[in-house]
């Protein structure tokens, strides 16, 4: 796992409460189509994301940011992954992840170790989990880079915009290093 500090269990920043109260009456469909757009982007360039999952195949990964007013859900098919927003987590889900937003992405991104949030309680996984631990083996194998798939939606713009989210997730994740430090 590629790491900035694996062992940090210093809380990354949360979005802030007011905004989350704020983008909750927003409607899911457009959130969705968006997210379903970039889930097609990544796996445009990483196909074989989802067919290390095995077994586990098919499942369903609820993925709940403890910060906002939604959950993804995953279905994790080989042929046609689709991700859902829903506002409830059904019970049909076989995983649930839950976390602060920027967790949740850091985790993506391979720089927190998840065994060191979960012990620290700001990460919690109920349901099967070892298919959350083979969805992580194949998150990990596809060394995603948010801010470069980001930046990769906005055509010629996505050069500054890769530079600009990839600095600020960089700010914020030396932050909270140089807080554990502190402490």
């Amino acid at each position: 796992m590629r790491s900035l500090f694996s062992t940090s269990t210093d809380a990354l920043p949360l979005i802030p409460p007011l905004l989350g109260r704020a983008i909750s009456p927003l409607p899911l469909p457009p959130l969705e189509f968006v997210l379903n757009g970039f889930l097609d982007r990544i796996l445009s360039r990483n196909p074989q994301i989802f067919d290390r999952l095995g077994p586990h195949a098919g499942k369903r990964f609820a993925i709940k940011p403890t910060d906002l007013p939604f959950i993804f859900v995953i279905e994790a098919a080989a042929q046609r992954p689709c991700l859902s927003v829903v506002r409830e987590l059904s019970a049909d889900a076989d995983a649930q992840i839950s976390s602060s937003m920027a967790n949740l992405l850091a985790l993506v991104e391979g720089r927190l170790d998840g065994d060191a949030l979960m012990f620290s309680r700001q990460l919690a996984i109920e349901g099967d989990v070892e298919a959350v631990l083979a969805l992580r083996n194949a998150i990990d194998d596809a060394r995603l880079d948010m801010a470069a798939e980001i930046g990769g939606l906005f055509g010629p713009l996505g050069e500054p915009v890769r530079r600009l989210l990839g600095a600020a997730r960089d700010a914020i994740l030396r932050s909270a290093q140089l807080q554990d430090r502190l402490s």
